[in-house]
Formats: structure tokens, C-alpha cells, sequence
């Protein structure tokens, strides 16, 4: 399926928000899920939270720097 991450277009195989972290190998806790324009809260990132084509999603991680 299409969708954009990051403000990049992607063909993906994923049909959920953490088996799409899984595919784009996110890992750990540290980082923030917006989908649609909106944030996700921590709960909601599980497999409970389907993708569809079309659907913008930003992952934001922390970085160290200044």
C-alpha cells in the first residue's frame, strides 16, 4: 500500500502503525507517531491502529545535539 512517512511517499506491506515501525526498523520507546495530523498516544501504537492507503504518518525520534 501507499502511504507518506515523513513527508516521503512509500509502498509498504505493513497494515498496522507497530508492524510498520517494524518494517522501517524502529526500535525502542523514544519516539512519537502522528497519524493524519494527529499524535498517537502510546497505547493506541499497537497493532490495533490500521493503516490505509493514502494516510500520512510522522515518526519523531529525539536527537542529541544543538
Amino acid at each position: 500500500m501507499r502511504v507518506i512517512v515523513n513527508g516521503e511517499p512509500r509502498e509498504i506491506s505493513s497494515v498496522s502503525v507497530d508492524a510498520l515501525l517494524s518494517e522501517l526498523e524502529y526500535e525502542g520507546t523514544h519516539f512519537a507517531i502522528a497519524l493524519n495530523f494527529d499524535v498517537l498516544p502510546k497505547k493506541q501504537v499497537g497493532a490495533r491502529t490500521p493503516l490505509k492507503s493514502g494516510d500520512a504518518i510522522e515518526i519523531i525520534t529525539p536527537r542529541q545535539g544543538g
